[in-house]
């Protein structure tokens, strides 16, 4: 499950974070756009969760410097050994530049630096070179972790998958259908046994279709519109289907693009229905080959209605115990 849930404070997430682990959850993993950071949720559960598995999925590779994101790596490795994945990724220009100011320039070379780095910097080694996107001089972290995390790296199209492969511990997909992972995962073909293939999937568990396809409706045109989530789809095969969404937003016209959006495509894209109903979608990813399907739970009318105890049967019905 992604972690915060919405509408629930961090300080009361011990009892989110048992429910999950009561329901079947093994994994808890937190994302970093403009909501909580990447960390501090995860920090929470390693201390209230002992057993549970921890990732970021993602945290960007501009937004800190390449001695800042070790050392939180390190210290998250250090507080749950041997249970946290360093999932990072390139982020897109709103996040990137508009709130926090850096460039976004390179994402590949920037993403590939930023892994080569990181897999020195967390085994305690001494890194002292000039990459291609920045240079560091003599960094070595003072708490190195005794189990350094493993690396994951987000990718989308041919180049940053076949980049997972070979240089990453796992490959983070996300926005893709269970029929689109054959298609990616046969770009990432990595020779590691252990290597992970995570996938983030949209889960709206509510009965009411309309309500679950306006949400994704919303979702579908803030995401897909930035260039490299359009450029995905377009390689997946959807220009036919999003190409309208795609002119009405270019053109301003947000009411437009939302309308374009094609049912069957919100269909794809956001796993919705009863919770036994998205259970067995969530499934389907799993059996195209996703190895960590992490859901990513959305709003509902039943959860707006009644809060907190919704909630603690909605988590009861999702999870696979």
């Amino acid at each position: 499950m992604t972690i915060p849930l919405g509408g629930v404070p961090l300080a009361d997430h011990a009892a989110v974070f048992a429910a999950l682990s009561d329901a079947g959850f093994t994994d808890l993993w937190s994302s970093e756009v403009n909501g909580a950071d990447a960390f501090t949720p995860l920090t929470l559960a390693a201390a209230w969760q002992p057993r549970a598995r921890l990732g970021t999925a993602i945290t960007p590779v501009f937004t800190r410097g390449p001695g800042l994101l070790a050392m939180t790596a390190a210290s998250l490795a250090e507080a749950a050994p041997g249970r946290f994945q360093l999932g990072i990724g390139a982020s897109s220009p709103v996040v990137v530049g508009d709130w926090n100011a850096a460039d976004f320039a390179r994402p590949y070379a920037r993403s590939r630096d930023m892994l080569r780095f990181l897999r020195a910097a967390l085994a305690g080694e001494t890194v002292d070179r000039s990459f291609e996107t920045f240079e560091i001089r003599r960094f070595r972290l003072e708490r190195p972790p005794a189990v350094p995390p493993r690396i994951l790296l987000a990718a989308l199209r041919p180049a940053m998958l076949r980049l997972a492969a070979a240089e990453a511990d796992g490959v983070i997909l996300n926005w893709l259908a269970a029929t689109d992972v054959p298609r990616v995962l046969a770009e990432a073909k990595s020779e590691d046994p252990d290597f992970d293939v995570v996938a983030r999937i949209f889960v709206c568990p509510t009965a009411d279709a309309a309500y679950a396809r306006t949400i994704g409706r919303r979702l579908i045109a803030a995401y897909l519109t930035v260039p490299a989530y359009l450029e995905f789809h377009r390689w997946l095969g959807r220009e036919p289907e999003l190409a309208p969404m795609w002119k009405a937003w270019a053109a301003g016209d947000r009411k437009t693009a939302l309308a374009a959006i094609p049912d069957e495509v919100v269909d794809e894209l956001v796993v919705h229905g009863a919770p036994e109903e998205c259970r067995a979608k969530v499934a389907r990813y799993a059996e195209a080959g996703v190895q960590v399907p992490v859901m990513a739970l959305l709003p509902t009318p039943e959860l707006e209605k009644q809060g907190p105890t919704a909630l603690a049967t909605l988590i009861a019905a999702l999870g696979p115990a």
